[in-house]
């Protein structure tokens, strides 16, 4: 008897191993990843053919114990490598797991492969060749724990590779975990739907089983083709039995389509080049005439088959970024009332990798399975659609919806007549949905505000994703118009991180002014609304005034005083990005040429050394920063009156310097301001927009002048 070892992707070590019992293999045991596994030779030429489930077929050649590198290359060099390839066929060595000796792979793989080139020039005095890509013979090392094994790969590419599929296109889903999902799902003949087929795998390795095919069938060679141990005439016959019998089931299965006129498996995808994909792949798998594909969007999914029953089986999309999550909700709440009205007495069967979405299916699972695609945990989960199933009439959240459109009601309308495109509309108005909802134009930005710690994370995370529908819903805004971020207590510039890269800029008015905005890559978008009032009090008293704008963001003040007559500006911020976005701004508004300057400097190092003067100054600057550019760090109530000591020397007589922060309960020091030679006046309430009533400590906001005599003298 010979040591085999079949591994496998992990969450299919049960499946393969009840699939090496009927191969005839004996000694089975289960481990991570794989089932180890003992049977003459036969059993190993059989499991590489027949296999649905298996990455690979690997002979045991040796295994010892190991401390170090030199245990390594000593255990490996006594193995009898001329047995199993000569000299003028190259090898590959795949090496995984790590030791104390070992603690990089490849420097694994090279010891090894220098133990087996010396054991060769010692016996022959030739080197054999190394081919990473396609050796004839590739090597299998794996250390745990002390121990070191070694084996022979039996299958040349992973066995999931069956032959069918466009290597060009990529296959989210792997042949081996589609077909451990039809395993999973108890699918053994029913007519089959997958509504978001994809490039077919599910269906193909459906229709694959159900024609007796073996899936190794279509492959071009094997590990052991160059094996210098190789049978062919114990390969040979097993082979032509697998051909023989796939032959015969497909014939069998063609002429029961034709005898029922009923096409057992049927796949849609919104993609028609996803489609066409499929097609090819069907169709070099043998199996195309058996599967119908369409291109459809499963949204409005319907039964393909009225008045019978079936099962439906699916890999749907699930999100791998937070950010793609809300345009599936739509998808999966869509999915579920269609299985209920549309499906009833059906079974399905549904992988995902998020348990949240699959949570919004409104389902009940009779079984759940773990899975993993690739290094992705996954959830299968089997359901028996009820007889009298009904959709679901009640929105979701639906308290949460209630208060969106009621606030919604009041605040679009307002927006309106003041000429805003981008407002609040929800602003952690229930303590269980405890998200601000900003609407730019016909996008969304939902901001979930980090939950308290006695809430449970899964809980929280799906009040948040029913939110999310509902927000859906109740707007009108498309699913892929919304974006969903989460936001935290921020330090320093950490507000200011990014996010993505997808660089999209969207354009909105505010009043007479256009901003660009980035409501995907970062966790602000470009935009304060809390300041808008702010912002065109200032274009209200910039005419003919030189204005500075400090720690200026995107310059959207500098738009303002621009648009409001300002005689010259100036926007100063430490980013170059940002100065950047500002100069776009100004740009968008016709604002351009010497009189508008741009600085990127440390504002209070800049302050320090400006000899130009101003008659209208605002500055916003953070609560707290501790930026690395910085020479110190910042706390806006420590520091504040600092740093009116340096704005004083370079506001004008008159002038005005509008200073605000976001830090709560923030208190003015007037006295400190007093000594200065400065006076302040709290305007918050006058600044604070409608849509930010239920937020009043957002920021606060102050007319700083000097200090005048009788005579109206600073």
């Amino acid at each position: 008897m010979t040591q085999f070892f079949a591994t496998c992707p992990k969450g299919l070590e049960t499946v393969l191993a009840a699939e090496l019992t009927q191969l005839g293999a004996q000694d089975i045991k289960e481990t991570i990843a794989g089932v180890a596994f003992s049977g003459e030779i036969e059993i190993a030429y059989r499991a590489c053919l027949w296999s649905r489930f298996a990455s690979r077929i690997a002979l045991s050649l040796s295994s010892f114990k190991a401390e170090s590198d030199l245990d390594l290359y000593l255990g490996c060099i006594v193995i009898p490598w001329e047995k199993h390839f000569d000299i003028n066929q190259s090898f590959a060595v795949d090496f995984s797991g790590t030791s104390d000796a070992i603690r990089n792979t490849q420097y694994g793989a090279l010891k090894v492969k220098d133990a087996i080139v010396d054991h060769f020039t010692k016996k022959t005095g030739i080197r054999p060749s190394v081919d990473k890509r396609e050796p004839d013979v590739r090597i299998l090392v794996h250390w745990k724990k002390g121990t070191v094994s070694v084996s022979l790969d039996l299958s040349g590419p992973a066995l999931h590779q069956r032959g069918y599929r466009d290597e060009t296109g990529e296959a989210p889903l792997k042949e081996n975990l589609a077909a451990a999902m039809l395993a999973r799902s108890g699918w053994e003949s029913e007519p089959l739907l997958d509504p978001m087929c994809g490039s077919g795998t599910l269906l193909i390795e459906a229709a694959m089983q159900q024609c007796d095919m073996a899936p190794g069938l279509l492959r071009k060679r094997f590990g052991f083709d160059k094996w210098l141990q190789f049978q062919p005439e114990i390969w040979q016959p097993i082979y032509t039995e697998a051909s023989v019998r796939a032959k015969r089931g497909v014939k069998a299965a063609l002429e029961k389509k034709e005898a029922e006129n009923f096409t057992p498996f049927i796949g849609y995808d919104i993609d028609p080049r996803v489609l066409q994909r499929a097609k090819e792949n069907a169709k070099r798998a043998g199996v195309r005439e058996l599967i119908q594909f369409e291109q459809a969007n499963a949204i409005n999914l319907t039964n393909p088959w009225p008045g019978k029953k079936g099962m439906l089986i699916s890999n749907p999309p699930y999100g791998e970024r937070l950010g793609e999550f809300p345009e599936l909700l739509k998808l999966y709440q869509s999915v579920g009332n269609a299985l209920r009205t549309e499906f009833q007495g059906w079974k399905v069967s549904i992988l995902s990798a998020s348990p949240e979405l699959l949570s919004c299916l409104r389902l009940r699972a009779e079984k759940q399975y773990r899975l993993f695609n690739g290094a992705l945990e996954c959830q299968l989960r089997n359901y028996q659609i009820a007889e009298n199933s009904v959709a679901s009439q009640k929105m979701v959240a639906e308290d949460f919806a209630n208060r969106l459109r009621k606030n919604i009601k009041t605040l679009d309308k307002w927006a309106s007549q003041e000429g805003i495109d981008a407002y609040r509309i929800y602003d952690a108005d229930l303590p269980d949905y405890n998200v601000a909802i900003d609407r730019y134009a016909n996008y969304l930005v939902i901001q979930e505000y980090a939950p308290p710690k006695t809430i449970p994370e899964h809980v929280a995370r799906q009040r948040v994703l029913d939110l999310v529908q509902a927000a859906i819903e109740v707007t009108g805004v498309p699913g892929k118009n919304v974006i969903l971020k989460v936001r935290e207590r921020q330090k320093g510039e950490s507000q200011y991180q990014k996010l993505g890269t997808e660089g999209q800029m969207l354009e909105i008015k505010e009043f007479q002014a256009k901003f660009l905005v980035n409501l995907r890559d970062y966790l602000d978008t470009g935009l304060f609304l809390d300041h808008r009032y702010t912002r065109r009090m200032l274009s209200q008293m910039s005419k003919d005034k030189d204005f500075l704008n400090l720690f200026s963001y995107t310059g959207s003040a500098s738009v303002h005083a621009g648009l409001g007559g300002a005689r010259t500006t100036t926007t100063v911020d430490m980013s170059r990005t940002y100065l950047n976005w500002a100069r776009d701004n100004m740009k968008l508004n016709g604002l351009s040429g010497w009189q508008h300057r741009f600085e990127q400097a440390d504002c209070l190092e800049w302050l320090r050394h400006c000899e130009q003067t101003f008659d209208l100054i605002f500055i916003d600057p953070p609560t707290f920063s501790n930026s690395k550019r910085m020479d110190q760090t910042f706390d806006v109530q420590r520091d504040h009156i600092d740093v009116m000591r340096m704005l004083k020397k370079i506001l004008n007589p008159g002038g005005l310097i509008v200073f605000s922060n976001n830090k709560r309960h923030f208190k003015m020091d007037f006295d400190g301001l007093a000594d200065v030679g400065l006076t302040a006046e709290n305007i918050s309430k006058k600044t604070l927009p409608k849509d930010f009533a239920r937020n009043p400590q957002i920021h606060n906001c102050w007319l700083i002048r000097h200090v005048t005599n009788e005579n109206g003298q600073a």
